[in-house]
């Protein structure tokens, strides 16, 4: 079992059979979110349970998937795809909410040619491009809404 929560705590949540790696999102709608990437775990729908849901709020950030924030403290508690696409069975945690991540490793970066030249993460780990990631997902390349 691990754990998180928002950072004032009004959101919490217990997750089962946590996967140990994880990936940093460079896409222009994740860099506006977090202020930087966002290193996000995949955790799928049936193993995560949330507790304050009433402070949760949502937004449909692209046709296709949403972005949930603590209403009390601002911090962002998930993406996840709405569309109806296998991804959609999925939430994607931001690593920093956990309560402990130290055993997590990363594994991939996406978006990587939107990624800003002054920083990089350190280790080997996939690397995809824009185009790779719309290919690998079966997402459209023109929907102005795609981050």
């Amino acid at each position: 079992m691990h754990t998180g929560r928002c950072m004032c705590g009004a959101v919490t949540f217990e997750i089962d059979g946590l996967r140990e790696d994880f990936g940093a999102c460079h896409c222009e709608m994740c860099r506006r979110w977090t202020g930087s990437a966002f290193l996000g775990i995949s955790v799928p729908h049936t193993d995560i349970r949330f507790t304050g849901l009433d402070r949760v709020k949502k937004l449909q950030s692209s046709a296709w998937a949403e972005r949930a924030w603590c209403d009390a403290c601002g911090t962002g508690l998930w993406y996840r795809v709405t569309a109806n696409h296998r991804m959609a069975e999925k939430y994607e945690i931001p690593i920093g909410l956990l309560d402990h991540s130290d055993h997590l490793r990363m594994t991939r970066e996406i978006f990587i040619d939107c990624k800003p030249a002054c920083f990089a993460y350190q280790g080997e780990h996939r690397l995809l491009t824009r185009e790779s990631v719309m290919k690998l997902y079966r997402i459209d390349l023109d929907d102005p809404k795609v981050g």
